[in-house]
């Protein structure tokens, strides 16, 4: 599947495409088919545009004018290429919508504001001394939020605040069922924030929000079918993509491959049960392993590195974490069959040192034929992967009815217009 093919599939990605019954319905299904390319890719060529949705200049011309006159997208200069002809002018969104993300942690809540096409314009951590509460988190949010509002206010809409929580998060109304790391039980964390900001709430598991920014922007540009595996504070996360459709379950619980189970006598896990993948691969225990604090904690990779070749006790912990790795990676390729798997968080850090035994064990015991098609890749977003995922339910709306947007002040679209 080409880039821009993969783009096209994953507009819209929580929700059905528009199909047109009516002119309005067409003309609604190529503005979100024409905005979710542009978010998808980031910037583009007006000429690539043209090529990409098949439709002839000037319904490319009037599509692009009607964006841009809801200030969806920025028109920029020609980009300068070698092909003959005038140049093609650029097409990038605008940072004028914006989302408040926010992903809280064990040990920190993190906020962003982040606009569409993936980019995350501000970040703002708050420590933790011990797990937030529900409620504790919402009113962080909500002062942070006002402490910003005159910034907000002049240079930005916000269209709603999005969650990227570490356990299972309800697909019906963005409750929390259970976050075990966090002591939250049936938490109605959306319609919470909600309240407190006066603007609509969404929320989802957190690395479900990851696999979205990873396909979306990140390593699994290109790819329909990616497995995303978040290593956290509070433990790991899964989040499954499978013919560019995103897999929640049901109930929207689907994922949770953290509690795969990879040692039938091994560690208790918070969840109730035994030899969980979380409760055998923690980011503790590498922590403990080089004497570091949970403060410190932007140092684990290169001491670990370090200690990794100078330390058999260190060795033997990173070696017994890959192999438990390993057991979970095998069965998600077998059962799975993705093209990429992406290591997030901590996990990144586990497959930068020791990638390669990693590699190797996955092609000694998983089955060859899902074995030869997987390659395994870092999260390309980093930790910001998570907000930019968050934002995505936020943001879906404006993807699929970007007629909802009223068009500027000031402005006016051409399909308006008379």
């Amino acid at each position: 599947m080409g880039s821009m093919d993969a783009a096209r599939a994953m507009t819209g990605f929580f929700d059905a495409p528009v199909r047109g019954k009516n002119l309005d319905d067409l003309r609604r299904a190529n503005l979100s088919t024409a905005l979710g390319l542009i978010h998808a890719a980031g910037s583009i060529s007006r000429a690539d545009l043209t090529r990409s949705m098949g439709l002839n200049r000037s319904t490319i011309a009037t599509i692009v004018a009607d964006l841009e006159a809801r200030d969806l997208i920025v028109v920029g200069e020609a980009r300068d290429t070698k092909r003959i002809g005038r140049p093609s002018l650029e097409i990038s969104t605008s940072v004028r919508h914006v989302v408040i993300a926010v992903n809280p942690e064990l040990d920190a809540t993190t906020l962003g504001i982040v606009a569409m096409g993936g980019r995350v314009l501000r970040e703002v951590r708050m420590e933790h001394e011990r797990p937030p509460t529900a409620r504790e988190v919402v009113n962080s949010v909500r002062a942070l939020v006002a402490g910003m509002q005159p910034e907000l206010g002049e240079r930005h809409v916000v269209i709603g605040v999005a969650l990227a929580v570490p356990g299972l998060v309800s697909a019906v109304d963005g409750s929390v069922r259970l976050a075990p790391h966090l002591g939250w039980v049936d938490e109605p964390i959306s319609a919470m924030l909600a309240d407190a900001l006066g603007v609509p709430a969404w929320a989802a598991n957190d690395a479900s929000c990851g696999v979205v920014a990873e396909v979306l922007f990140g390593a699994g540009t290109g790819s329909g079918n990616v497995v995303f595996l978040n290593g956290g504070a509070s433990g790991i996360g899964g989040g499954i993509v499978a013919e560019a459709r995103l897999i929640q379950g049901r109930g929207g619980f689907g994922g949770e491959i953290g509690h795969t189970l990879v040692r039938t006598d091994g560690a208790a896990c918070r969840c109730g049960s035994q030899g969980c993948l979380e409760a055998e691969v923690t980011r503790r225990a590498l922590l403990e392993a080089v004497d570091l604090g949970v403060e410190r904690s932007h140092e684990l990779e290169a001491l670990l590195a370090e200690a990794y070749v100078d330390r058999d006790d260190v060795r033997a912990l990173l070696d017994a974490q890959l192999a438990s790795l390993a057991v979970a990676l095998r069965t998600i390729i077998n059962t799975l069959n993705p093209e990429v798997v992406v290591l997030g968080g901590f996990l990144e850090i586990l497959g930068r040192i020791g990638g390669e035994r990693l590699e190797r064990m996955l092609r000694a015991d998983a089955l060859p034929g899902p074995a030869e098609q997987v390659r395994l890749q870092g999260a390309r977003l980093g930790r910001m992967s998570l907000l930019i995922g968050a934002a995505e339910l936020a943001f879906r709306p404006f993807l699929s009815d970007p007629i909802a947007v009223p068009v500027a002040a000031g402005r006016a679209s051409l399909a308006d217009l008379g």
